[in-house]
């Protein structure tokens, strides 16, 4: 009696193998379930940047007022007859020229 139930034992321990450790398992399906959520939220977070990239494009598209803003902003470029001021901070000038000169010397 005790052989027979130690046979079954074992078979119904190579039952359940492929259930918890097999290519169907428990646990794949679990990592799997954490890769798809992980997939998913990157997902999202592309959708949105790509939401705002295609708003610019169409902003760019349909008007001059973003191209203008983008080439003040990043070109500095200026209007005719307009009159351009630039405020600088001295210290801080100063700091930066330091900064720079002691990074060429040392190289």
């Amino acid at each position: 009696m005790k052989s027979l139930t130690a046979i079954f034992v074992v078979l119904i321990g190579l039952m359940q193998y492929p259930l918890w450790f097999g290519k169907g398992s428990w646990f794949r399906v679990w990592n799997l379930n954490h890769q798809i959520e992980a997939q998913k939220k990157s997902n999202m977070d592309n959708q949105i940047r790509n939401n705002v990239i295609n708003a610019e494009v169409a902003d760019l598209k349909q008007g001059f007022s973003a191209i203008e803003e983008r080439a003040r902003n990043e070109l500095g470029m200026i209007k005719q007859d307009e009159v351009f001021f630039q405020l600088t901070n001295r210290e801080k000038d100063k700091k930066d020229n330091e900064t720079s000169s002691d990074l060429e010397t040392k190289h």
